[in-house]
């Protein structure tokens, strides 16, 4: 898979992305995450209703090389997570920015957002790391 990252998106120094949907964000992990941690057998995502934190886990992916902790990159109340890669975490791999999405949440301060990288920022810290 090829490293990309749309420039819709924002991200944490984490490798989690946020995409803006109105008054919504979708949250997931960039596809550098996903090369890193390799095979994806299992995901583990919090419940809709449930609050995340900025900077605090919101779950846990686990590849046959490690288990790794999400970090919220914003502060928000799960209005939906994605039950298919709960049912198939390989979805995550194949398309991170799209089928392989995590959460979506209503963001607590959408100000937080813009305190995140932007698409060139971060490929410039992932491809320099």
């Amino acid at each position: 898979m090829a490293l990309s990252f749309p420039d819709n998106c924002r991200y944490a120094d984490s490798h989690e992305y946020v995409r803006v949907e109105g008054e919504r964000a979708r949250i997931g992990i960039s596809s550098f995450a996903v090369e890193q941690l390799g095979d994806i057998v299992f995901v583990e995502l919090p419940e809709v209703g449930a609050s995340v934190s900025a900077g605090s886990s919101f779950g846990s992916v686990e590849s046959v090389k490690a288990v790794e902790d999400l970090m919220a990159p914003i502060s928000g109340v799960v209005e939906a997570r994605n039950e298919a890669v709960l049912a198939s975490p390989e979805e995550l791999q194949n398309d991170p920015y799209g089928e392989g999405w995590l959460l979506v949440v209503r963001p607590a301060d959408p100000g937080q957002i813009d305190g995140l990288l932007d698409a060139a920022t971060y490929q410039g810290r992932v491809e320099g790391h």
